[in-house]
């Protein structure tokens, strides 16, 4: 299409079409008619072919003018749908959206943050990338994410991270375990325990944090094997490898073989958090995090 012709040329030209008289296309599009004859000239000089036959009584399309009526509303309805995409995506409602989260978040929060986003934003394709905290964070530094869901990260300068909700610790030892029908169990009977965790590259105050709750009890615990995710973690457990200590959500999957118990005196929590790049301004991010806040809060 020539440089020249602008989308007021097409509209113009649509009007006088579609109403075959210069007069009411006029008072369609609110101009004065000779400024109206004057720009359907200019386009068909543009063009350089007649589009409308004119008499004193009436105004009919040449055989040009009909195949361009076409093509010109297909241009009008393209931009219009350009236009409302763009608004859309604009306003976060489209688009697409790579949220990275930790397994251990499907326990809790994450599951009803996930329904509740697609719920309020239907048309945003929303992909989903399980890791550990350390590759979430990793992503989304490097830009292949969006938006991650944490647990006791590290501070790291180029994220903005906020904690959406706060869990306790408790132990899991196997069901045959001397302690294992006590209410509660505190964290000096594990002292001379075989612990199974997951690895400390996982996250390394994710790894901290529960194993902190030993060096208070005075001891540090002996990992004799370690775990990618908790329901394997459980499993070996289950079949005695060892004990653990494990943020509460665990006790949702608590299988057969193992009990979940409160940890007394325990003052450490555990963080899941919401994590996005600083100066994030986009608001299809800024809708994901505000619905995580919102379903966190309620938490």
């Amino acid at each position: 299409m020539n440089a020249d012709i602008e989308l007021r040329h097409l509209r113009y030209f649509t009007a006088v079409a579609e109403e075959l008289h210069f007069g009411r296309a006029a008072l369609r599009l609110h101009l004065a008619q000779p400024a109206l004859s004057q720009q359907i000239r200019k386009l068909e000089e543009i063009i350089g072919a007649p589009l409308f036959l004119r008499t004193s009584r009436s105004v009919a399309l040449t055989a040009a003018g009909e195949i361009f009526l076409q093509r010109t509303r297909r241009t009008l309805r393209g931009v219009q749908h350009d236009v409302e995409e763009a608004r859309s995506i604009g306003r976060g409602e489209s688009g697409s959206l790579n949220v990275g989260f930790i397994g251990s978040g499907m326990l809790g929060s994450l599951p009803a943050v996930l329904k509740g986003y697609r719920a309020a934003y239907p048309r945003v394709q929303l992909q989903l990338h399980e890791s550990f905290t350390s590759r979430v964070v990793a992503g989304l530094t490097s830009g292949t994410l969006d938006a991650g869901l944490l647990r006791d990260s590290d501070p790291h300068p180029d994220l903005h991270t906020e904690v959406l909700f706060s869990e306790r610790f408790i132990a899991v030892v196997p069901a045959d375990h001397p302690r294992a029908k006590q209410r509660s169990i505190a964290a000096t009977a594990l002292r001379n325990e075989p612990f199974v965790f997951h690895a400390k590259s996982a996250g390394t105050l994710a790894w901290d944090k529960p194993l902190s709750l030993c060096g208070e009890a005075g001891f540090r615990p002996r990992v004799v094997q370690e775990a990618s995710n908790w329901v394997s973690i459980l499993a070996l457990i289950s079949v005695g490898f060892g004990v653990s200590i494990a943020p509460e959500c665990v006790s949702s999957v608590a299988m057969d073989g193992v009990v979940c118990l409160p940890l007394r005196g325990a003052t450490e929590v555990s963080q899941v958090e919401l994590a996005y790049r600083r100066g994030e301004t986009r608001p299809i991010v800024q809708g994901f995090a505000q619905i995580a806040r919102t379903i966190a809060g309620q938490r």
